[in-house]
């Protein structure tokens, strides 16, 4: 039987619209983030979260525990973090960005939590 687990369902969740969200209406999303010159770069980022959702489904939903995935998660949220805060202070990108940036550690410090539980 398996488990479910809200705070990867949350990021899952959070991950998967994220990805959607400049794919489906470019629009509402250049409004909500700013204008950006390369359009395909942003959707190419929307492409590259995918993945990370199935290891979030697999976490969700699995009772077993796998360090790379979790480690895989956390490299994820470090670098998103670290382009929103990078280019946040160099004036280059909205504050909106720190929200973002807000959950990506958010979500990190989880991953470290239950890294720590479970070794």
């Amino acid at each position: 039987m398996t488990t479910f687990k809200i705070f990867p369902f949350c990021q899952l969740l959070y991950y998967f619209l994220t990805a959607l969200w400049p794919l489906i209406h470019i629009e509402s999303f250049l409004t909500v983030t700013g204008k950006k010159t390369d359009i395909w770069l942003v959707k190419t980022v929307g492409i590259i979260l995918l993945p990370y959702c199935l290891l979030l489904i697999y976490l969700t939903f699995s009772s077993k525990k796998n360090f790379v995935m979790v480690l895989t998660l956390m490299l994820g949220c470090l670098g998103l973090l670290f382009v929103d805060l990078y280019y946040y202070f160099r004036n280059i990108i909205k504050w909106v960005y720190l929200i973002d940036g807000f959950f990506q550690l958010l979500f990190f410090t989880y991953w470290t939590f239950y890294i720590a539980r479970y070794q």
